[in-house]
């Protein structure tokens, strides 16, 4: 059980921050490994880029769609009950993994079981602890925890590419595994339930507050879920936000985060190097996010989404026309950084201005489920064009347009109006 007070007061909030920011940053690393393990295991057994990348894809998909039942889950059965089998499963079925001969197992493992317990550990997990924890400094506190798949690139795929290089994927999945193991413990033992466990109020709110109690708390949580996505596809507003994170997908851990590594490898860059790529996309994405997250507290979220997504668009329509050199590489990297998941913060607060602080959570999973539907999709697709065509030019050209799609996308969106009346809470 866990100690009924803690130290620091209401700063106590972010101790719980750091820990789960830990937890997304290894989620974020495990979702990240197909990308350094794709030539290996093509050279390990004779698999095709498009094999590799229908059980990368399968992951991202699954990883996106547990998202709304998880965060409905967390209300139903508790937080730390949710995010711990979710670590164990995760550690578990990568470390299964060691014992795969054929694709079939690359797909259970790194596929199913990776992407059903990776998605509970994921921007849907932010959110729930951001409006568990926070009354005030949402949007920076979100930009924070979503800065963390940044940093998860930044200290993983040197690492992971380093043992790749070396020794080929096996060591590869052992640090994976062992790495989520760790955080056991520190669930355990740090994260509580909420706020009012350890006999404190959300940060930033008076000693009155009461937090709503969410739908989810009670009933069936799966009927929740999907009542709460009847009554949102309703609206025009969340299929706006569920096309602009679809796009946001297809986009970034998709295409550029699958995909990447082998273009570079294409182009006579080894893996190490193009892990660098990556690693400095991931020094500026947590310098974009973060800011990003400031910018959410202060302007208007549609306006911010609409110049990321035109940066991002740009930075990939130029990408196969750089040359490659260390130059354009660099120049690349720092731009399409800036904003990898600088989408996040205004697309959360978006939704929560749109459906509330009861039922925002979950329908924000549901726009991250979109999320990576257009992920797994380019997943996919990046390996199908690669085998048809040889390279990934038209692949990268596509995606650049659809992003340019998504800032127009953004300004339609309106919040002005709540998107439907609020639950009547339970008495």
């Amino acid at each position: 059980m866990i100690t009924q007070s803690r130290p620091f007061g209401q700063r106590y909030a972010f101790v719980v921050v750091a820990v789960i920011f830990l937890c997304l940053l290894i989620a974020a690393g495990l979702r990240s490994a197909p990308a350094v393990m794709m030539l290996p295991l093509e050279n390990s057994f004779g698999w095709r880029r498009d094999v590799v990348s229908l059980a990368a894809a399968t992951g991202i998909f699954l990883y996106g769609l547990t998202g709304p039942f998880a965060a409905a889950l967390m209300e139903r059965i508790g937080l730390r009950r949710t995010l711990l089998a979710a670590l164990l499963l995760m550690s578990g079925s990568t470390a299964l993994s060691l014992l795969m001969t054929k694709p079939w197992h690359l797909l259970l493992t790194w596929g199913v079981f990776s992407g059903v317990s990776s998605g509970a550990v994921a921007t849907v997990l932010g959110a729930t602890i951001v409006n568990r924890w926070f009354k005030t400094n949402r949007g920076l506190v979100m930009g924070l925890m979503s800065a963390s798949s940044a940093t998860g690139l930044l200290v993983f795929l040197p690492l992971l590419a380093s043992l790749a290089q070396s020794g080929g994927w096996r060591p590869v999945v052992i640090a994976v595994s062992v790495a989520t193991a760790c955080l056991l413990p520190l669930v355990w033992l740090l994260v509580p339930e909420r706020p009012a466990s350890i006999g404190m109020v959300r940060y930033g709110a008076e000693l009155d507050d009461v937090p709503p109690s969410p739908p989810a708390a009670q009933g069936n949580f799966l009927a929740h879920t999907m009542s709460t996505l009847r009554r949102a596809a309703g609206t025009r507003v969340f299929w706006y936000l569920f096309a602009t994170f679809f796009v946001c997908g297809f986009t970034t851990n998709g295409l550029v985060g699958t995909h990447l590594i082998a273009f570079c490898g294409d182009m006579g860059i080894g893996e190490v190097q193009a892990a660098g790529l990556l690693s400095m996309m991931g020094i500026f994405d947590l310098i974009g996010t973060t800011l990003s997250g400031w910018l959410t507290d202060r302007f208007d979220p549609r306006k911010l989404l609409g110049v990321y997504y035109c940066i991002r668009g740009l930075s990939l329509i130029y990408l196969p026309y750089s040359g490659f050199s260390a130059t354009s590489l660099i120049i690349f990297a720092v731009f399409y950084g800036l904003d990898w998941i600088a989408t996040v913060p205004p697309t959360l607060r978006l939704s929560n201005e749109a459906f509330g602080d009861r039922s925002g959570p979950i329908v924000f999973g549901w726009i991250v489920a979109g999320h990576q539907v257009g992920a797994a999709t380019a997943a996919f697709f990046g390996g199908t064009m690669r085998e048809l065509q040889g390279n990934y030019e038209l692949a990268f050209l596509i995606a650049g347009m659809t992003a340019i799609a998504a800032a127009c996308i953004s300004l339609l969106i309106n919040t002005t109006r709540p998107a439907f009346d609020p639950e009547p809470q339970a008495a």
